[in-house]
């Protein structure tokens, strides 16, 4: 079993945190890996770590341009943007 099986197979039993550990491994061995960084990043704003989530997709984004992780980070950065933090400051 490949190891994008496993972080899928973990991902479809819902162990988030296990993924994201096998993920963070994996990293550490293939640096320029975009697939790695994009599906860490699908983990992150699953689990409420947005930040993280974004620069793992800039990440995804700066190793290739033409990662998926590109429609996700502009996805994000509308969620991101349309929240207006002066509409909660009386």
């Amino acid at each position: 079993m490949s190891v994008f099986q496993k972080i899928e197979e973990l991902i479809n039993e819902n162990r988030l945190e296990e993924a994201l550990l096998l993920l963070n491994n994996e990293i550490t061995i293939e640096k320029n890996n975009d697939q790695l960084y994009f599906q860490r990043g699908k983990i992150n704003w699953r689990l409420g770590n947005k930040s993280q989530a974004i620069t793992d997709y800039e990440h995804a984004v700066d190793i290739n341009p033409l990662s998926p992780a590109r429609i996700a980070l502009d996805n994000a950065r509308d969620v991101i943007s349309f929240f207006n933090p002066d509409l909660y400051n009386p």
